[in-house]
Order: structure tokens, then sequence, then C-alpha cells
């Protein structure tokens, strides 16, 4: 199985890194994708390019096993819809098990997403939360995913596709948005993102 984390990473940081981490070594997965989107319907314009958040996003990787920077969506552009991204990586494994990695914000909102029930024809879906977070959803969200629940790990190793599973991660309480904040009001954001990544952001001023 493979997993995907998609996001703007305007810029990455480290809460994105350990969500990765976590759940590629919850699973004992070879390869967490990090998918930088090209032009996101449900947000404003971002600041960063799509090559400096690529940019950014490769450097914060480095050579951290199993984690992929994957540029799919910034080549394409188009509109990102998750479900084209998903049709195109099953196109590309197409007998691999593939998981969409999500936060429990993003899945009580899963009903607005373009085509949302398709998701589950072509990937798991993983909804990763604070522990202690109280899940909930659209009813029409609830009802449809009733039945494929799982907290059986390996279950979703043994199918492509169409399993939901709920994941606690450790909380931490980082954002894009108070990065660029901290950066405008020209305060330190050191360890919020790697070195990698502060160095870069200040050589270039992007922020």
């Amino acid at each position: 199985m493979i997993a995907i984390l998609g996001g703007s990473f305007d810029p990455v940081h480290i809460g994105h890194l350990r969500v990765a981490i976590e759940v590629r070594d919850h699973f004992q997965l070879e390869q967490v994708r990090l998918i930088p989107c090209g032009n996101p319907p449900h947000r404003e314009s971002m600041i960063a390019t799509s090559e400096q958040r690529l940019r950014m996003l490769e450097l914060a990787v480095g050579e951290e096993q199993g984690l992929l920077v994957d540029d799919r969506e910034l080549r394409q552009g188009r509109i990102s819809y998750t479900v084209d991204t998903l049709i195109d990586l099953r196109r590309e494994f197409s007998d691999q098990a593939i998981a969409l990695i999500i936060g429990a914000d993003a899945y009580q909102h899963l009903n607005s997403w373009y085509h949302w029930q398709q998701l589950f024809e072509l990937a798991h879906v993983i909804v990763v939360c604070r522990p202690g977070y109280r899940i909930t959803a659209n009813s029409n969200v609830t009802e449809f995913v009733s039945t494929r629940i799982t907290q059986q790990a390996a279950q979703l190793q043994q199918s492509l596709a169409g399993m939901v599973y709920f994941m606690e991660i450790p909380a931490l309480d980082i954002s894009s948005s108070r990065i660029r904040q901290l950066i405008a009001d020209r305060k330190s954001y050191r360890y919020l993102v790697t070195q990698a990544v502060h160095d870069w952001i200040q050589l270039h001023q992007i922020y």
C-alpha cells in the first residue's frame, strides 16, 4: 500500500511531516507521497509560487526514508480535484492499495468535495486526528462510510480501496497560516519548519 498526503504546503511545516511519518510507520509503508496542490478549488490563491512550494517540500523531505515528493498536480495546470489525482494514481498503481490521508476537519466537510463518493472507489481514506478529538461529519458522509470503517490496519492492505480508518496522532498545533503571520510580524518561526526550509525562506524572502 502507498499513502498520499496532499496540501498547499505554503509553507510545508513539521506538522505535515509528522503526519506522513506517523502513517508510514503505523502501516509500515514503503512510501508516502506528499503532493502539493496545483489549483485548489476550495481556497484563495497561495503566496508562494508552485515552484517555491515544490522546492520547500523537497528540502523538507530531504532523504527521509519513504517520503516522496510527487509534483503531478503542479504539472497538470488545471483545477486540482483529489478524485482526478487518485484516478491518475490508480492508473500508475493498478495493483496496489492506495490510502488518502486527510485531517479530521477535512473529513467533516467531505461531502463538499468534488465527486466525494468516488474517492472510495479509488482509495482507502485514513482520517488523522489528535487524541480525544470527537469526529463528526455530514449525515450523508456518516451513512455512506458506516459499513466501510475498520480499525484493523491489516484490512487496508488486503483490498485496493473503499475503507475508512481513523488514526490518532500526537497533536502539533502548527499551521502554515500561523507561520506566515509570524514571518509578517517579524517573529521567529524556527523549529516550526525544518532548518533547510527555514534557511531557504529567509534567503528568498517569500513571505
